[in-house]
């Protein structure tokens, strides 16, 4: 029981963190006056480098040898440029365009689009569970966007329109390093990904040095973005896996757009209201019975 309370308080912690770092992401982003490209690029960068330096300390070997096979190579830069680097920038430019708590949910349509995917990649038909998941995730996205009016977006369509690339590219980002973590490890695997992509989106849009109005409350949000929102929070989760299983692990995760919801309501004076409460909670209940099929 003691190693069990001890998954359940990492996997929440991981979850907290994780919604806490969109609502980092949204102050730099919209008050300090940040440019998406050079977040997205220094937050994989400098949290990746975290990683492989916590993973080579633990472990004492060659972080290198995943990169001597030609398969391996691959899959880590498919995960790093298809996976890693496009959901973050799609999540923090759906951060830009609108706010943390819609994108996180937004996000979290992420295990319909796996259902999805699934059903094509292996040409059979979803359960029904499955299918209604898939349609109460459809219902939820549209009371966030419309609030059940037809005629206008209760949220920027591009805001919209970035959140659900991120919810593709984030089922892209779990799926894809699947056989790499089980040979490997995940921290390896992931400072990997992030170090790629971060390198192909400083390539892809060549970030200046510096961006954005550096102030101390802006430092501090930088800081607990890299930290807590992104090294903390992966290493919490991914410890939680070795006392609980993962889908109770993504379950208790879920936290995240609730914990963005809050912070972004008290923090930095989002609004939502009663119908965003339900289409989200339409959103992350499929999280919660795919997890338990």
């Amino acid at each position: 029981m003691k190693d069990r309370r001890r998954g359940v308080l990492y996997a929440v912690a991981g979850g907290v963190f994780w919604g806490g770092s969109g609502v980092a992401g949204q102050y730099l982003l919209q008050d300090a006056g940040f440019a998406t490209e050079w977040l997205v690029t220094a937050r994989l960068m400098l949290a990746g480098i975290i990683l492989l330096a916590l993973d080579a300390a633990r472990h004492g070997g060659d972080i290198f040898r995943v990169w001597r096979s030609r398969r391996n190579c691959a899959e880590l830069l498919f995960f790093g440029v298809c996976g890693m680097m496009l959901v973050s920038y799609s999540y923090f430019a759906s951060i830009r365009y609108g706010n943390a708590a819609a994108a996180t949910v937004l996000q979290y349509l992420m295990p319909a689009m796996i259902v999805l995917y699934t059903a094509l990649r292996y040409r059979r038909w979803p359960s029904g569970l499955e299918l209604f998941c898939v349609l109460l995730a459809l219902a939820g996205t549209v009371l966030l966007v419309t609030h059940g009016d037809w005629r206008a977006l209760a949220i920027p369509l591009p805001a919209f329109l970035w959140g659900l690339v991120a919810a593709v590219t984030g089922a892209i980002y779990t799926l894809s390093p699947k056989r790499l973590i089980r040979a490997w490890r995940a921290p390896l695997i992931v400072g990997w990904g992030m170090l790629v992509g971060g390198a192909a989106m400083a390539a892809a849009t060549r970030p200046g040095l510096w961006s954005g109005c550096w102030t101390p409350l802006s430092s501090l949000a930088f800081l607990y973005l890299i930290v807590f929102g992104s090294v903390a929070a992966f290493a919490l989760y991914l410890g939680s896996t070795k006392y609980i299983r993962p889908s109770e692990a993504g379950v208790l995760a879920s936290v995240e757009p609730l914990t963005a919801i809050v912070l972004s309501v008290t923090l930095l004076g989002a609004s939502f209201g009663v119908l965003d409460v339900l289409g989200s909670a339409c959103i992350l209940a499929t999280v919660v019975l795919l997890a338990r099929q």
